[in-house]
């Protein structure tokens, strides 16, 4: 019973965790917009989620162990593959970070985490009332 409330909602848990990833990269390139030779970063949100909800970590790197008593760790929790973003007009000081650019994917990714939230909030509610049986 619980691994298929769990299979329900892994689609969004994995979507809402991922959001969270890319609104701090999105944050760290906007406090990095006067940091001379900064270069924007972000993923492709799309593959990486493909890639997440097929048990794929494109950027999982091997937990080295020294003794077979090592916990294997958690091999989903690698570094995600972050690109560059290609300016559209470059600056200067070799800053790529495009304010316009950074605010819009910010205002963008913060919607859809949101209505993620609301996609969960309502399928919640919705297993709670078959449980209750209204």
């Amino acid at each position: 019973m619980l691994s298929k409330l769990d299979r329900s909602l892994q689609f969004h848990q994995q979507a809402l965790g991922l959001r969270a990833s890319r609104q701090q990269v999105l944050a760290g390139n906007i406090a990095n917009a006067d940091t001379p030779n900064f270069k924007a970063r972000d993923f492709d949100f799309a593959a990486v989620l493909d890639n997440a909800l097929a048990g794929r970590n494109v950027g999982a790197l091997a937990l080295a162990t020294s003794s077979s008593r090592h916990l294997a760790g958690d091999v989903n929790r690698g570094p995600l593959p972050l690109l560059y973003r290609q300016p559209v007009q470059p600056s200067a000081d070799g800053n790529t970070v495009e304010m316009d650019v950074e605010g819009a994917q910010l205002a963008v990714n913060s919607f859809y985490y949101e209505a993620g939230l609301g996609f969960i909030s309502g399928k919640i509610r919705t297993m709670m009332t078959a449980l209750q049986g209204q």
